[in-house]
């Protein structure tokens, strides 16, 4: 089983500052849906780990957060495609919680579930942390240069791969590049 485990803000949604606070806030990049379906036809199993410290900020209650979800999923599900386990962290980033990204948690939680190494994971992210937690499985990432891909570029290890969005990271995963 082939899982790839998604960063949400940034690479599948567009980032806010502000964060995403309620399912109105939240708005799917241009092409990730689409490359979530193309995705899930090619036989992966599409995860989501994202740390999500507003719920820890008081900004949402975990309600407001699945419901943020359910919209998510059903967009994925509207162009005919499925995401899998969502996963988060909702702690403040100076909590010292060991699901919180780059620490590994969320990483060995969806391999734990999958049943799968977490060194058998595929991670796709568009910030440093999302890099790092995957180095600290030994799973293989990409950066995407949405979200706050661009500014994470010239820090990312030389071993990952960086790629315009999530429809150019599908493509690679899909043709075995």
């Amino acid at each position: 089983m082939s899982v790839l485990v998604l960063d949400r803000d940034g690479v599948i949604n567009h980032e806010s500052p502000d964060f995403i606070r309620a399912p109105g806030d939240w708005n799917p990049l241009p092409g990730s849906l689409e490359a979530i379906a193309r995705l899930s036809a090619g036989g992966w199993q599409v995860a989501v780990a994202t740390n999500q410290s507003g719920v820890g900020r008081g900004y949402l209650d975990v309600a407001t957060l699945d419901a943020i979800h359910d919209k998510m999923r059903r967009a994925v599900a509207g162009v005919g495609g499925e995401l899998g386990e969502i996963v988060y962290c909702p702690h403040l980033p100076d909590a010292g919680c060991p699901c919180r990204k780059p620490r590994p948690g969320l990483l060995n939680q969806l391999a734990t579930i999958y049943s799968v190494p977490a060194r058998d994971l595929v991670i796709v992210g568009d910030s440093l942390r999302d890099l790092q937690a995957a180095a600290a499985v030994g799973a293989r990432a990409y950066l995407v240069r949405t979200g706050n891909g661009r500014t994470s570029e010239s820090a990312a290890p030389k071993d990952v791969t960086v790629a315009d969005d999530l429809a150019a990271v599908a493509e690679l995963l899909l043709t075995g590049r």
